[in-house]
């Protein structure tokens, strides 16, 4: 049975968001967001656009009793929140942060208890997965609360639902993701990636009047930058039977870089603005200090005629009012950080600055070590170029056809996503640079695509993608965000000192579609059963023409590595070591996951590998 709703939740680094689609409804269908109850004080609930992406785990005796209460829920001893994300922030060793960072970080053990980072040892902690699984059975009671009491149809565990992942997740990320949903009770769950929600959102909004903004032969940008993350994509615009037709092209890297570190920068910043004045704050009050940067950044970039915003922090002493430590935060000052911070002018040749290594580090978050937003879709944009330049493209409308690698990687538009796009300065910015690297090359400057909504866009899109799938209205083309490979290990003679060479053997092309599946056309393959064994995966965003079967021999510098799986696989009457032939069959599921199946010889038996979510090296 269809259901009466499909729902779309934007599972965010910083905020989380629902809309959905009233299907069964007496008026068109429209996408309608979904103002989530939750705690915003002690004591308190109310409903809010966004739901902050933070879990607050109050420590025994801290909370007076019915503190956390929510109307579903009557003895809750943790909070997830608008009320998690302010009071957290005086106990940041009890608040969970960036959950959906950690679920991408391959060298974490992302089912352990390792949240918050650096919670003492007695204190309480949960996984990333947990955090993430807390998240969206909030929105699935907060949900049934008010949209489905006493009538178990409406509940949204049953409804059709499109979850987003950033287009950058690789598969072991998604599966996780999945797993987020399955545990919170979901069972109709298909993934969309967020920039192509974010675009969704935008075609909703636009109506018929899209095909007035963009025409055959656009290259749009699709810039997200949210409060963890930040992600590219590309998405064509193309002609089929008359008609406009949407294929998106390529993604970029996952970089953990975004609106919290503008405000970490800008809190670095006012800490020796104060420290020059004589005074020094501890490691608690930098914790407070960012939070109120970040709500002074936002006050200032809320009302363009404000020329300064208060940044408080409590001092050590006693007096809350005569212990406040106060700075004027001035406009000027902040954008002069943020903007020639996270968007310098640059060239289009640049790429992000690599920072030394230290031989022993913070087992954290693998964030980017370069800030410089542009620098880095300078990289991105000249990786794809290469190979965006060999396909045959047709010219924009009323344009000179681009045909070398300097214009064929620049946009044409640019979609703007994410909570710090709310800032005209940021934008503008971004649009200077992609303009001046238009100018260098002698086209045209990529314009803005108006009508974006970059608080609840995701979310949005993902509702109305709900509705694509039951046909009705656009459709992006995209299918798998990268080709995959296996590593083959090379047979060749033993050679001391020397490690046989992997070959890169591809098992799904760039831009497989859902549902689908393919035998690899090539010969068969030694599988090692009965001990441990490591499968060597990879991915590329680049190569676009290898098909299923294709063998790269030499794929540094274009397919890179990702989580490996180590594994046991037992084969009935083979004995430990033994060698069975087999030939491999992928398919992508409906829900966007990967699986790679071994089959034998004979058929009788076949292995499915399942992706490491565990630690990877």
């Amino acid at each position: 049975m269809t259901s009466r709703f499909v729902v779309g939740i934007d599972l965010g680094t910083t905020n989380s968001a629902l809309a959905y689609v009233d299907t069964g409804a007496k008026t068109e269908a429209a996408v309608t967001p979904f103002p989530v109850p939750q705690v915003v004080g002690q004591g308190g609930v109310d409903s809010r656009a966004l739901l902050p992406s933070f879990l607050y785990l109050p420590g025994p005796g801290e909370q007076p009793a019915g503190a956390l209460n929510l109307p579903w829920d009557a003895n809750r001893d943790f909070s997830v929140g608008e009320f998690a994300r302010a009071f957290g922030s005086q106990v940041p060793t009890r608040l969970v942060a960036s959950a959906k960072s950690w679920l991408s970080h391959p060298g974490a053990d992302r089912k352990a208890p390792i949240l918050p980072f650096r919670a003492p040892e007695n204190g309480r902690k949960v996984s990333p997965l947990e955090a993430s699984t807390r998240y969206l059975k909030h929105l699935a009671e907060a949900w049934n609360s008010a949209m489905a009491k006493d009538v178990p149809a409406s509940r949204l565990e049953v409804q059709d639902i499109v979850l987003t992942v950033p287009a950058s997740f690789d598969a072991a990320a998604r599966e996780l993701t999945v797993q987020a949903a399955r545990a919170a009770g979901f069972e109709h769950l298909t993934l969309l990636e967020e920039p192509q929600a974010a675009f969704y959102a935008w075609l909703d909004r636009c109506g018929d009047a899209w095909r007035q903004q963009v025409g055959v032969g656009d290259l749009v940008l699709v810039a997200d930058v949210g409060g963890g993350t930040t992600d590219f994509t590309l998405i064509e615009v193309g002609e089929e039977n008359g008609n406009l037709a949407l294929t998106r092209l390529a993604v970029g890297d996952h970089l953990l870089l975004g609106g919290d570190n503008m405000d970490l920068t800008l809190a670095y910043h006012v800490a020796q603005a104060l420290a020059k004045a004589g005074t020094k704050l501890d490691a608690g009050q930098m914790v407070q200090l960012t939070y109120a940067c970040r709500s002074a950044k936002e006050e200032l970039f809320a009302d363009p005629k404000k020329t300064s915003a208060p940044v408080t922090v409590l001092g050590k002493g006693r007096s809350l009012v005569g212990g406040t430590i106060r700075h004027d935060l001035s406009r000027a000052e902040m954008e002069k950080v943020l903007v020639d911070g996270f968007l310098p002018e640059c060239k289009q040749d640049a790429e992000p600055s690599k920072a030394r290594t230290a031989g022993l580090q913070e087992l954290g978050l693998p964030y980017v070590s370069d800030p410089g937003i542009t620098r880095h879709l300078a990289q991105f944009l000249s990786r794809q170029a290469e190979s965006l330049s060999s396909r045959e493209q047709p010219a924009p409308a009323g344009k000179k056809k681009k045909g070398t690698p300097d214009t064929v990687g620049l946009p044409s538009a640019v979609l703007f996503n994410g909570g710090v796009f709310k800032a005209d300065p940021l934008r503008n910015r971004l649009l200077g640079v992609l303009g001046s690297w238009a100018k260098g090359t002698k086209t045209d400057p990529a314009r803005e695509l108006a009508g974006a909504d970059l608080d609840l866009a995701v979310a949005r899109g993902a509702a109305y993608f709900g509705l694509v799938r039951r046909g009705k209205g656009v459709r992006i083309r995209g299918g798998t965000a990268r080709a995959y490979y296996v590593g083959v290990e090379t047979a060749t003679p033993a050679v001391p000192g020397m490690t046989p060479p992997l070959k890169a053997l591809c098992v799904a092309p760039f831009g497989m579609e859902e549902g689908t599946e393919a035998d690899i056309p090539s010969q068969e393959f030694g599988l090692v059963v009965g001990e441990e064994v490591e499968f060597r995966f990879l991915g590329s965003t680049v190569r676009r023409d290898d098909t299923s079967g294709t063998v790269v021999e030499e794929w540094e510098g274009q397919v890179d590595e990702l989580s490996p799986v180590r594994t046991t696989l037992e084969a009935k009457g083979a004995t430990s070591r033994q060698v069975v032939p087999v030939h491999l069959h992928s398919k992508v599921t409906p829900v966007g996951q990967l699986e790679l199946w071994l089959m034998s010889r004979d058929g009788k038996q076949k292995w499915k590998l399942e992706f490491n979510v565990r630690e990877g090296r």
